[in-house]
Order: C-alpha cells, then sequence, then structure tokens
C-alpha cells in the first residue's frame, strides 16, 4: 500500500486501509474500488489523503505501532468524553485507565517500531484523533526516558484527556477557519486552565495528570500560557506532552491549514530545542519518529521517484526506498530498492507524487 493525495486519486483505484468517521463507523472500506461519488464523498468529509493498494505498491505494509482496533476505541472514548461531559463535567476514569493500559502494553511490545501515525483524519474529527496520537507519542517517549509503570500511566491518562478543556470553549471559535482576533486567542487559550480545573476536580485523578492539561501549552523559554512559567519549573509530563502535541497539531490537516510533511515537522522541531522545547526530552522524542513512513512517495537527489517500503529505526532519515520512476522519468519496471543507510550516493530531498 502507498499513500496518495486526494487530488491524484482516480476512479478504479483500491482502498488500502479503512477510512473512519469519528463515531466509529466506516466512511469507506479497505479493499473497495473507488468510484466517482466515493471520491466526492471523501472531499465532503474533507479527507485529504488516503492509502491505496496497486501494482507499485505491492507488499508495502504500514503498519501503525498500535493496533487499528486500539486507536479506533481510543478515539471513540475521547469523543464520548468530551461531547458526553459538556453538560456534566463527569466521564469514566476507569475506562481511561483501562485505554491508557492497553495502548502503553501495545507500545511496550512495539519498543523497536517507529511511530508512523498512519491514521486517516477527517478535519472534522481533528480533536479526538489528535488526542489518541498525542497520548501514543507521549507514552513512546516516557518510555524512552525509562519512566516506570506508574508514572506512565499518569502521564497517558493526563495526555489522552489535554484538551479536554476544549469541550467549554464555543465550537465555532475552535473551527474557524479565518485568523482568531485577540479576545477569541485569548478565550482559546483558557482551555488549558478549564481543563486543570476539571481534571482536578476528579479525585481519583493524579495531580500530575491534571498538570499537563494545565502546562502543555507553556514553552521552556517562558513564551507560552497560561502562566508564562519556564524550564523545569514546568511539570515534567507537560514537556512532554508540548512536544507531542505540536508535532501531531501541525502534521495534521486543521480547518485553516493544510499539515506540513513529517520530514518538515521534525527539522521545525528540532530547530526549538532549548527555545520552545526541553531538549532533553527531545532528543528522547525525535529519534522515535519515522521521518519519511512507510507507504510515503519520495524523490531522491539523483532525480529518481520510488516509494518507502521500509524504516531504519537507527537512521530515521534514511529508509529503504523501491524506485519506481528512473531520473529521466520512465518507469523502472524492476522496483530495485535501495537501502540509503549504505549508500552515500542517495538521499531524500523531499516527498512526492508518483
Amino acid at each position: 500500500m502507498r499513500k496518495i493525495s486526494l487530488e491524484n486519486i482516480r476512479t478504479g483505484m483500491h482502498i488500502a486501509r479503512s477510512i473512519y468517521l469519528d463515531d466509529g463507523k466506516i466512511l469507506l472500506g479497505a479493499g473497495v474500488e473507488l468510484k466517482d461519488e466515493y471520491i466526492e464523498r471523501l472531499h465532503s468529509f474533507n479527507v485529504s489523503e488516503i492509502y491505496i493498494d496497486d501494482e507499485l505498491s505491492q507488499n508495502i505494509d504500514v503498519q501503525d505501532i498500535i493496533e487499528e482496533k486500539t486507536r479506533l476505541d481510543a478515539k471513540i472514548l475521547v469523543r464520548d468524553i468530551m461531547l458526553g461531559s459538556k453538560s456534566t463535567h463527569y466521564f469514566d476514569l476507569d475506562k481511561v485507565n483501562r485505554m491508557v493500559t492497553l495502548i502503553l502494553g501495545e507500545l511496550l511490545n512495539n519498543k523497536d517500531v517507529l511511530v508512523n501515525l498512519s491514521d486517516i483524519k477527517t478535519v472534522d474529527d481533528y480533536t479526538f484523533s489528535h488526542s489518541v496520537n498525542v497520548c501514543v507519542l507521549s507514552l513512546v517517549t516516557g518510555i524512552k526516558l525509562g519512566l516506570n509503570m506508574t508514572c506512565l500511566r499518569q502521564l497517558g491518562v493526563g495526555a489522552l484527556l489535554h484538551d479536554i478543556g476544549k469541550i467549554m470553549i464555543p465550537e465555532e471559535i475552535l473551527k474557524k477557519p479565518s485568523k482568531l482576533t485577540k479576545n477569541e486567542f485569548e478565550l482559546i487559550q483558557r482551555h488549558t486552565f478549564l481543563g486543570y480545573q476539571m481534571l482536578k476536580a476528579n479525585p481519583n485523578i493524579d495531580i500530575s495528570s491534571a498538570y499537563i492539561a494545565l502546562g502543555h501549552h507553556e514553552r521552556y523559554n517562558g513564551s507560552g500560557y497560561p502562566y508564562q512559567i519556564s524550564s523545569t519549573n514546568i511539570h515534567l509530563y507537560a514537556r512532554i506532552v508540548a512536544i507531542a502535541d505540536v508535532y501531531d497539531a501541525i502534521s495534521s490537516d486543521r480547518v485553516y491549514r493544510k499539515k506540513i510533511q513529517v520530514h518538515k515537522v521534525v527539522e521545525y522541531i528540532a530547530s526549538l530545542g532549548n527555545q520552545h522545547f526541553d531538549e532533553m526530552i527531545m532528543q528522547h522524542f525525535l529519534p522515535n519518529i519515522a521521518v519519511f513512513p512507510i507507504g510515503t512517495s519520495v524523490l531522491l537527489n539523483t532525480g529518481q521517484k520510488g516509494i518507502v517500503v521500509e524504516v531504519n529505526s537507527k537512521i530515521p532519515a534514511k529508509p529503504i526506498v523501491r524506485i519506481i520512476y528512473n531520473a529521466d522519468g520512465t518507469k523502472n519496471n524492476k522496483f530495485d530498492e535501495v537501502d540509503l543507510a549504505n549508500s552515500v550516493d542517495f538521499v531524500i530531498i523531499n516527498t512526492c507524487e508518483l
């Protein structure tokens, strides 16, 4: 399978991975052959890319670091919490703890797998998918930092619920496609304090988990919000979630802008070390990211184009690439594969479309 933008899909292509709505219902299932009306449906739900199976991508398997069912169940849980607790501010913490334990168990079983957030999101379910992704990224980082199981569970609960304060922010502001006014931005900033209050009010949630909601927008140099605290005055868990939150936010489509490619997001986050983020945590975060995820089409310095078939956990920026098109634009019918980690002649210079 390979990932392809919606602008380049055509009728007759076959969907390789099911696309879900925010309530868990399938929008289009794996194996479905695309028709004009299906493509229109994808556009109407603001899906920007899908995975397809075709001759070019035979035997390429894109694996998530957690099970598809686990990711879907987690997203539905976050959705139910954020929609169901708007009036009561109550949610079932036992369900959250069980979900975090499940996610954590799968991550511990896949400790050497690079993170490839391969779920296909619609713009409308961004908040729910984002919460799950931030939880996964934060736990992977916590594992690499050597946190014990108690700390990892506290981190996971707080990461999964880090945006819960947004239930008290008007929907038209959260999804506003144009630039926010000063008052609107100040209102959105309040989601940190509102979320903290909501979590703190639950006697069964560790206060460390609640601090994540409060502090995930603080920045290491003191330029964040709500209190402009800096350095290690920011709780460790909040410093971890801060990186995961920014990574997933800018690598996802939003109502007001298109996503940025993973390799550029990695470069951006690396450039902010010890300014916005704790550099020590960042150094444990970035090596876990598949810079060029499996199924991504890439352009090499040689002018050749290909598809990433395998990632290198020791050198994430140098995967194995299946050459699809030669430098002169002709198709390479042999589909040669090049291990960039073992060749100084080949470098990925950008992603592309085939």
